[in-house]
């Protein structure tokens, strides 16, 4: 029942990571949906607070749940907590912690400093996350710098298209908005990512699930990279056709 409460909140609140797990084999759903609900509350604490307190208060209650997981405790009663603490061995309950640290930045209006800063949260948000997925899957230690520049490319186009609801929201999500540095950006981190038989080689069939989520990262950043300007427009998605089908490929 906790894995389909997991479930339930990624398909309501995270539909792409609950279409890449839906893809993936069922017993690697019983790891990504935990890990994706985790994040998924993790990362709207910020958004859902009332004010700044509320959310630090939000996300120290999921430092609490992670260190009763790496402490070897009784973890809390939760509909995520509970069927996380399956799933995480300490080492990597301890690593997750970063996660929820850099998500204080959403709790507040400052840019970043510069873009290794930008890059710095997307290495956590993203990367630190598909990293955990692939360990808990079985990925060996000797992959984990090709799974963490894949989950760079797959977290760099996803908060790309999130550029224009952050700045609706009075945030500035990018360190530098022209065209030009936006489509460098893009086109470093997209020369930097590992090819999809690079991955396969690196890693053991179930622990290859945890990639399915960057399934539309080549495409978005390929097009932020020839035309930047999609990123303010907001049209940087693919279209249903596209998405489904780069999808399919992915899950094979």
């Amino acid at each position: 029942m906790e894995l389909q409460a997991c479930a339930d909140l990624v398909a309501k609140g995270d539909p792409d990571r609950f279409a890449a797990a839906m893809a993936a084999p069922v017993e690697a759903r019983k790891v990504l949906f935990p890990l994706y609900a985790f994040n998924l509350e993790v990362a709207r604490a910020p958004w859902v607070a009332s004010e700044p307190m509320i959310g630090e208060m939000r996300l120290q209650w999921w430092r609490d749940a992670l260190a009763e997981i790496a402490s070897g405790v009784p973890v809390r009663r939760h509909e995520v907590a509970t069927p996380l603490a399956e799933v995480l061995t300490p080492e990597l309950a301890e690593g997750l912690d970063a996660l929820i640290e850099v998500r204080r930045w959403d709790l507040y209006a400052e840019p970043f400093a510069d873009e290794a800063a930008l890059l710095a949260y997307l290495d956590v948000t993203g990367a630190t996350l598909m990293w955990t997925a692939a360990a808990a899957l079985g990925a060996g230690e000797a992959t984990e710098d090709t799974v963490r520049r894949f989950g760079r490319a797959a977290a760099l186009a996803r908060y790309l298209t999130a550029v224009p609801d952050l700045e609706a929201r009075g945030r500035i999500p990018l360190v530098d908005g022209r065209s030009e540095a936006v489509a460098r950006l893009a086109r470093e981190t997209r020369n930097a990512m590992p090819s999809r038989a690079a991955l396969r080689r690196a890693l053991p069939g179930l622990a290859r699930a945890a990639l399915i989520e960057g399934w539309q990262a080549g495409g978005i950043l390929s097009r932020a990279t020839a035309d930047p300007l999609r990123v303010a427009e907001g049209r940087l998605e693919p279209s249903e056709f596209r998405r489904r089908l780069g999808l399919l490929f992915a899950s094979r």
